[in-house]
């Protein structure tokens, strides 16, 4: 047991090793409890951005059933029947378009384990690096173009609406069409 005004720290959820960006701890047993049962009910609004191989529509849904691929540790599309499935919905915002990359903001509906990976990969724009999804090449610090960029909950005890953001990243051709999208989202070079 702590002792009294200690800080006991607590991880709500998690990214997968190469995705940047947002990540909640909490300083107090009621708010790991809080966060994971806001976590649960789907109360948080996730947004990421990625940047995925190919040119994007300007706006897209997904939605699939999504398992785990044996073995694998990678997530897999799944018939609509099959009962060890789990439902995933996201939906994407084209940003940027550069010349063989897009830049996209998603929003996924719940949690599915690999969700966006898998999902985009599954349309036909896997995510630049993600070779487990089909990328054509790897980064080489081994990351993945997906960063979780923005959640919005309410406090888990006091109530009050958050809104947190990680920075932008930096890495890679991420500065050309983040400010490309500042300016509209114009096709431009990208390497």
């Amino acid at each position: 047991m702590f002792p009294a005004g200690s800080v006991e720290i607590g991880s709500p959820h998690r990214l997968d090793r190469p995705v940047s960006g947002l990540v909640i701890f909490t300083k107090s047993i009621e708010a790991l409890r809080g966060m994971d049962e806001i976590f649960r009910r789907a109360a948080v609004e996730k947004t990421y951005l990625a940047l995925v191989e190919g040119r994007t529509p300007e706006k897209g849904e997904c939605s699939h059933v999504l398992g785990h691929a044996g073995g694998s540790r990678k997530a897999k599309v799944l018939e609509e029947k099959d009962a060890d499935g789990r439902n995933a919905k996201l939906t994407f915002t084209t940003k940027a378009l550069g010349e063989r990359f897009s830049l996209l903001e998603v929003r996924p509906e719940g949690g599915a384990f690999h969700q966006i990976r898998a999902q985009l990969a599954t349309i036909g724009h896997p995510i630049k690096g993600d070779v487990k999804y089909g990328a054509r090449r790897g980064e080489q610090d081994r990351s993945i173009a997906l960063h979780a960029w923005r959640m919005r909950f309410d406090h888990p005890v006091t109530g009050t609406p958050l809104e947190l953001k990680a920075p932008m990243p930096t890495r890679s051709i991420w500065p050309a069409l983040l400010a490309l999208a500042e300016e509209g989202g114009m096709v431009a070079g990208d390497k």
